[in-house]
């Protein structure tokens, strides 16, 4: 069995779904206006250069829908599937998905992006793994703007990513074949790890480095 990952953002879908949500927030009337959505930008530029503090960002992201009831709340996320996120499902990437499927890969989206914005986008696509940020949550079950353990992001997809192979009873060493799609220089320590990176859609600065280290570049949405 090989093993294929997925980063989501850029990479599956030609867009941020961490920034349309708060961008969708604002939409709905939830957040208020251009100034919540400047920060929102401010946030999503920091990820790009990779300067991010994740911490921060989650505190941020979710205080627009967390102090609302649950049920309220997964309605919403409900709506931004229908409305922002189903037209970003392009046939192109979930044939690529579709093609892992199909040759028997063990499959698995990695993001940054936190687990509720993300995990209907991967039952979306039929990936049944779904390694993403996990949101705090406390006695009472509601959220907290807080990380639970080790986030998904930069050199804590490898933790993760290793922690959840465990889970299944596997180990890097395991698969003949390990490739993993990102568009990000955020995902370096993963794809210097892994035995087949794919720069997919690649911003500049990762394409420079896919050129340099004769990495394939795939463009999906070109």
């Amino acid at each position: 069995m090989n093993l294929t990952l997925f980063d989501l953002d850029g990479t599956l879908i030609p867009s941020d779904s961490d920034h349309a949500f708060g961008a969708f927030m604002v939409d709905i009337g939830w957040a208020n206006g251009e100034q919540w959505r400047e920060r929102n930008d401010e946030f999503y530029a920091q990820y790009q250069c990779g300067r991010l503090d994740l911490a921060e960002y989650i505190e941020f992201a979710t205080s627009v829908w967390r102090s609302r009831p649950l049920q309220e709340a997964q309605a919403a996320r409900e709506r931004f599937m229908v409305e922002v996120m189903a037209p970003m499902l392009q046939p192109q990437a979930r044939a690529l998905v579709r093609r892992h499927a199909d040759a028997g890969d063990l499959i698995a989206i990695v993001t940054a992006t936190n687990e509720f914005v993300t995990a209907p986008i991967a039952a979306a696509f039929g990936v049944e793994h779904l390694i993403a940020v996990q949101l705090q949550r406390g006695a009472d079950g509601t959220y907290t703007g807080g990380i639970e353990g080790v986030p998904s992001f930069q050199a804590g997809k490898i933790e993760r990513v290793q922690s959840w192979l465990l889970s299944l009873g596997r180990q890097w060493q395991d698969f003949e074949r390990i490739t993993f799609y990102s568009d990000s220089v955020n995902d370096l320590p993963l794809l210097d790890l892994v035995s087949h990176p794919v720069a997919t859609n690649p911003t500049p600065a990762l394409a420079d480095i896919a050129t340099a280290r004769a990495w394939p570049i795939l463009n999906l949405f070109a």
